[in-house]
């Protein structure tokens, strides 16, 4: 039985981050387990534009979504199965999230995270995060963005990680080399150095190993079970702490199968209660978006960091802290979803894509099975939030496009509207259509919620640590309280930056530096 002074379950986007920054010191011993083999020498993995051909692939994860009555049923959400997690997965845009996001976690009761806290991490980070390359910017994204300021009265945005925003249209910024087009992922930026140098002996990488249970001894988490490529079982203990990194769906998936978490649906399914935790895989947030299709009158110009470079926000509610509705603007048509309905894909075409930075709809995740081999249920509840805010967020939203797309310079490139198409008018058949053909931008969170000791459904404190349990700590997405308005990505690196420096902090306060 290996013993370290830290586990950490999971080789993605914070787990990265944390391996690398504790084993600064060179007698912190650490093991960090990856679920899948390494990004390195995997072009089709590096290559930023090359990123919609892992989806659904053999580094996928793929989980299904539960029966959405106001939905689209048929969402895969994509979770990546190699070192770098999602951010060797995903398109890498990169915002700092927004002061109000930051602040809006210190409300909800995760004190010390407000945006003035926060705000030292974004400058700690290692990837490389830099606008969208100049010979990146393909004409028609430049154009969609003359006509998006034009139509909208927004404003044009040079860096939107300059200063904080509340609407704006720009090309986004990115963790990738633009003259290689090589991702600057958490594993490319944190790990790939030493692991090419060699420099650090006391970080131990177990790829294509399988976290599945817990080990505990009273409330005390001690080790992590892990099943090898071989099938082969064997326990890592941890001196000091277990880290779990795994994400928003794996994360809670595995505290569930260790018997921490509701003690009724654990019972239910025959899994021995080690601690009745009544938060974990509860608050699922996600940020749901629709889309809006054009044929245009020819082939679109082939250069582009990752066929969706620019984006647009619009602050629809003045009261608004921040923007409330958000567009991706892709240079391709973007048809897998409408195709069910009967829509064809045209062989040149672009699309917008109407997301909704803060959905009031919650869901669920829970399991259906003691077999950690099966996988969990993912009921996002998309659209039930009772005051319809979600569905008539995409509706203004597609209203919205088609001004975009009456506006010249991007009307010139523009053919048709292929789908929903012209004659998709009243209110009520535009939020029919947008709800069924709805997709995720693959932003699960919150499922280990972060909050104070007053609040019941928090998993964890503001420290990061387990209620209720020592030794093990939660570092990743689902410790999200709400949704950033933004894409999460760079929020989860911080994330792990903070929790760095968490972990160190009770190491150097805590007696024999346990937690």
């Amino acid at each position: 039985m290996p013993t370290y002074d830290y586990v950490i379950v999971g080789g993605g986007t914070a787990g990265s981050v944390i391996a690398s920054r504790l084993t600064e010191d060179p007698d912190v011993r650490v093991a960090l387990i990856e679920g899948g083999p390494s990004d390195i020498d995997r072009p089709e993995v590096l290559t930023l534009r090359r990123w919609l051909g892992l989806l659904g692939g053999e580094l996928d994860y793929d989980y299904p979504t539960t029966e959405q009555p106001r939905g689209n049923s048929h969402i895969r959400h994509s979770r990546a199965r190699v070192l770098g997690g999602c951010s060797s997965h995903n398109t890498l845009i990169s915002f700092k999230p927004l002061p109000t996001d930051w602040d809006e976690w210190e409300t909800a009761g995760a004190l010390g995270w407000n945006a003035a806290a926060m705000e030292p991490y974004f400058a700690k980070l290692r990837n490389n995060v830099v606008p969208v390359g100049e010979r990146d910017r393909n004409a028609v994204a430049v154009d969609f963005l003359e006509a998006a300021t034009t139509a909208l009265g927004v404003p044009l945005v040079e860096g939107f990680n300059k200063r904080p925003f509340t609407e704006g249209a720009g090309f986004f910024d990115l963790a990738y080399h633009p003259e290689t087009n090589k991702r600057s992922s958490a594993s490319v930026a944190y790990l790939h150095p030493h692991i090419e140098s060699g420099d650090r002996p006391n970080l131990e990488i177990l790829l294509e190993t399988w976290a599945y249970r817990l080990e505990l001894d009273g409330d005390r988490v001690t080790g992590v079970h892990v099943r090898t490529a071989d099938g082969a079982e064997r326990l890592l203990r941890a001196e000091r702490e277990v880290l779990l990194c795994a994400g928003a769906v794996d994360t809670p998936r595995l505290l569930l199968h260790s018997g921490i978490g509701p003690a009724a649906d654990l019972t239910e399914l025959g899994i021995d209660v080690h601690h009745d935790l009544p938060g974990v895989g509860e608050n699922l947030l996600d940020h749901p978006e629709s889309v809006i299709v054009w044929e245009t009158n020819g082939p679109i110009p082939e250069n582009s960091a990752m066929d969706s470079d620019t984006g647009l926000f619009v602050r629809r509610d003045p009261k608004s802290k921040g923007p409330d509705l958000m567009f991706h603007f892709y240079q391709v048509p973007f048809t897998d979803n409408p195709e069910r309905l009967g829509y064809e894909r045209p062989e040149h075409g672009v699309s917008l894509t109407p997301n909704i930075p803060k959905p009031h709809s919650r869901g669920r995740l829970y399991l259906t099975s003691s077999d950690p081999e099966v996988k969990p249920a993912l009921d996002f509840r998309y659209f039930t939030d009772e005051d319809d805010y979600d569905a008539r967020t995409l509706v203004d939203g597609i209203r919205a496009a088609r001004e975009v797309a009456r506006t010249e310079p991007l009307a010139g490139w523009l053919k048709r509207e292929v789908c929903p198409g012209p004659e998709v008018t009243s209110d009520e058949d535009v939020s029919a259509y947008a709800r069924q053909v709805a997709h995720t931008v693959y932003h699960p969170a919150g499922t280990c919620r972060m909050g104070g000791s007053s609040d019941e459904q928090a998993v964890v404190d503001p420290e990061l640590r387990v209620r209720g349990l020592s030794g093990v700590r939660i570092a990743d997405a689902s410790v999200f309280p709400t949704m950033p308005s933004v894409n999460p990505m760079i929020g989860v690196l911080m994330v792990g930056e903070k929790a760095a420096d968490l972990i160190r902090t009770a190491t150097t306060t805590t007696p024999g530096g346990v937690a």
